[in-house]
């Protein structure tokens, strides 16, 4: 009777949420074994019940495991963070540098425009001159060059 009454009365603290350092146990005026956590008088006798919420070792052991798993958080914020910033960075450099080609190409193709006269170097250091149907065409591939880097 006593170990089932102990076991009722463990059970009912422990599911019904009360999470108690200390169970007493004391009997009453009828003589009834009574389990509590704050016992009406003293002495009452101290038992070693004690539930996961209330055992030092488990509370210490949650809690070690709730700052791992805020470091573990914490390290892939940053890491993520970090990951948004270099790609970011590389974003801003490939705009940079599609800028500066779209510079070149229109400069380029300005400059095709605008010469009465337009050349090839060849291999001797010489210049040949292009003819009308060559200049439309350098015209014409530097004009598709820059539609092509200013996009």
């Amino acid at each position: 009777m006593r170990i089932r009454t102990l076991l009722l009365a463990t059970l009912v603290l422990s599911s019904s949420g009360i999470c108690a350092a200390e169970i007493y146990m004391h009997k009453d005026e009828q003589g009834n074994v009574q389990y509590t956590d704050k016992p009406p008088t003293l002495p009452a006798q101290r038992s070693n019940v004690r539930n996961q919420r209330t055992d030092p070792a488990a509370v210490q052991e949650r809690e070690e495991a709730e700052q791992r798993r805020r470091s573990e958080a914490e390290a892939q914020r940053q890491q993520q963070a970090r990951t948004a910033a270099d790609t970011k960075q590389t974003e801003r450099l490939t705009a940079a540098d599609k800028a500066q080609r779209c510079k070149q190409a229109r400069e380029r193709y300005d400059n095709y425009l605008n010469a009465p006269r337009l050349y090839e170097q060849q291999p001797d250091g010489e210049r040949r001159y292009l003819g009308a149907e060559e200049i439309d065409a350098a015209r014409a591939a530097a004009k598709a060059t820059m539609d092509v880097m200013c996009q």
